[in-house]
């Protein structure tokens, strides 16, 4: 069959009804002439006839069981006829064992029919529930691979409905757009290893939590340390005739003020949102160096992972860090490979594994470039992208207007990133409006752009 739906209206299950006493009775019924038969309503077949000008004389109804001896349906049969003269006949004994035979085929049939699109169904069923799982271990990611997903498949109906251009010839049939969904709902999947604090990771001393307030209650004790010293030497010096109160005063000022001016230094280094030249890393790094004593003990300003944290050039992580995340799609490849997938879907890990992947050969996990990469694996690494700046709720960035966001993908295709023909489809047909029509939930605050995974000042390092 086609799998298109049939609009027919259910039988009731009553034993006037041959069909129901068949279905109930698992029983064959051999009808010479329908008009003439005894114990059954055919007030259905009569008005069929009299409306068509057919005429319904002999009918076989036989029960469908599939292999667990459960009737699934019947066969229903009319008008037998002679192969000679064309008469219409009674249906031979003989037939009625095949078509019993014939019926219980057909019924394992459809059974493993039912069966296969059961297995779909969980299968799919399956993969919402993991990936969703994914989305929600951070409250800033939520909806990001169904998004990403759903965008995916409307760029296939676009492409579907384009008539010029290169992308004229393109089709994607029903089964191609199906593959291409599934692709984007697991396109992330290799993220269920990847720690939340590092996907979240807003600030440069962001762990489970932003150590700079930690850094702040020291600083303070520094600055308590300090003053306890000055109150010392002013004893001190009472104790032995004077001294020049008032210096030591203006001393700790002078170092009050640079000490605060140092952690609002510090503060703004930790956000990340500029660039760090070697002017600022070494500033970092002489501020760790200094020392104070506390309990006997000389400690310094920042521990070596503060230092190394906060003189991360640009961004918020570390160079670990951010190969951590990028190589959530190594592992998404390679888990998706050793799932069996049908014929339909073998493309799946594939296009999955290719969505970081740039027209440069700049990309990662495999350096790929040109068509090297499957349209697929550009279309999901456009609306990865896409979806990771438009983005209403990312911990990285304030948000700023879709314009911007399209001049950013932009700058994205002009430098050889992101496939130039299927941006400019993109924007032309109007994916995001369509997009937010298809999703009222999307408020305009949908239409921010924010940094996703890939840290302020980057642009396509790790949607």
């Amino acid at each position: 069959g086609t799998g298109d739906k049939v609009e027919l209206p259910p039988v009731p299950l009553l034993k006037t009804n041959v069909s129901a006493y068949v279905a109930l009775t698992q029983e064959s019924v051999n009808i010479a002439d329908v008009y003439e038969a005894q114990g059954f309503d055919f007030t259905g077949p009569r008005k069929y006839d009299q409306a068509t000008g057919y005429r319904s004389k002999s009918m076989l109804v036989v029960p469908m069981m599939n292999l667990e001896g459960e009737v699934i349906g019947v066969l229903q049969l009319l008008n037998a006829k002679n192969p000679q003269t064309g008469e219409v006949i009674a249906f031979a004994d003989d037939f009625v064992a095949l078509t019993r035979s014939m019926a219980s085929q057909a019924a394992v049939s459809i059974t493993n029919a039912k069966l296969i699109a059961d297995m779909e169904q969980l299968f799919e069923a399956f993969v919402s529930v993991i990936t969703t799982a994914i989305d929600e271990r951070s409250p800033y990611t939520a909806g990001h691979i169904r998004r990403v997903a759903e965008l995916g498949a409307l760029m296939c109906e676009v492409i579907n409905k384009t008539k010029e251009g290169r992308f004229a010839d393109v089709h994607f049939d029903n089964e191609k757009v199906k593959e291409m969904l599934m692709a984007g709902w697991l396109h992330d999947v290799g993220k269920i290893t990847t720690p939340v604090h590092i996907v979240d990771k807003s600030t440069k001393l962001e762990t489970i939590f932003d150590r700079i307030d930690i850094l702040r209650h020291r600083f303070e004790l520094i600055d308590a340390c300090a003053r306890g010293e000055m109150l010392d030497k002013k004893l001190f010096a009472l104790n032995n005739g004077g001294g020049d109160l008032a210096a030591m005063d203006s001393e700790y000022e002078a170092f009050r003020k640079k000490h605060w001016d140092d952690f609002e230094f510090i503060t703004r280094s930790n956000k990340g949102g500029e660039f760090m030249d070697d002017a600022l890393i070494a500033r970092i790094k002489e501020i760790g160096a200094h020392t104070y004593r506390y309990n006997g003990a000389d400690h310094h300003y920042l521990t070596e992972n503060e230092v190394n944290n906060l003189c991360i050039r640009k961004g918020t992580l570390l160079d670990d860090e951010r190969k951590m995340i990028q190589d959530h799609v190594v592992l998404t490849k390679r888990m998706l490979e050793k799932i069996p997938f049908t014929k339909k879907l073998a493309n799946i890990p594939f296009y999955a594994g290719t969505h970081h992947e740039t027209l440069d050969g700049k990309g990662y996990p495999s350096g790929l470039k040109g068509d090297e990469i499957p349209l697929e694996g550009r279309i999901l690494a456009l609306v990865d992208i896409y979806e990771a700046l438009t983005a209403s709720d990312r911990p990285y960035k304030k948000g700023m207007p879709v314009e911007k966001a399209f001049a950013i993908l932009k700058s994205e295709a002009e430098h050889g990133k992101l496939d130039k023909d299927l941006l400019d489809l993109f924007i032309k047909a109007n994916v995001h409006d369509i997009y937010r029509a298809m999703h009222p939930e999307l408020t305009e605050g949908h239409k921010a752009v924010e940094g996703a995974e890939r840290n302020p000042g980057s642009t396509t390092a790790l949607a």
